[in-house]
């Protein structure tokens, strides 16, 4: 979970491949085809069955009503990445020069990739609101044996690390 732009998904991909568990990235499950049109429940149907599947996964995204709870339950690590504004907009911009005019591998089919003045606003502003951080400290207190806060790429780095050593110490 966390700001837009701050390494969810390249995050969520690297640990679905040191830990061999399949990623769902949130964005492809409530930006797919037909999205406008479709039912809210297809959505829903999607990510419930997901979770049902798997016993072990990896999901990046926020979506509250996507069953958060549920989510932040049975997970056994919250990474919350928590990057500062100008460093996800840089990431952004960067991530643009390499899918402009295309779907990223983790964004549904269709949803090319493009930074627009509303995107930019959220990035800076909108996704950062006071509600939001707070959302961000709740999660932390009430799972605080599992939560884990990512502020720079330094931490992300660290972190994958600690998780590659567990991984191949097989503990």
């Amino acid at each position: 979970m966390g700001y837009s732009g701050s390494g969810k998904s390249t995050l969520a991909r690297k640990l679905g491949e040191m830990y061999g568990e399949e990623v769902l990235h949130l964005d492809a499950v409530y930006w797919m085809p037909g999205w406008k049109t479709r039912p809210e429940e297809d959505r829903m149907r999607v990510l419930g069955d997901f979770l049902d599947a798997h016993s072990g996964w990896v999901i990046d995204g926020n979506y509250k009503g996507m069953y958060r709870e549920r989510r932040l339950m049975e997970a056994d690590v919250i990474i919350l990445m928590l990057f500062n504004r100008f460093s996800c907009y840089h990431r952004v911009r960067r991530r643009l020069k390499m899918y402009k005019g295309s779907s990223r591998p983790d964004m549904a089919e269709g949803c090319n990739e493009k930074i627009d003045l509303e995107f930019t606003k959220w990035i800076f502003f909108d996704g950062r609101t006071s509600a939001k951080r707070r959302e961000y400290r709740e999660i932390c207190r009430k799972y605080s044996g599992k939560a884990v806060v990512l502020k720079n790429q330094h931490q992300t780095d660290a972190y994958l690390a600690s998780c590659a050593d567990i991984n191949i110490k097989g503990e």
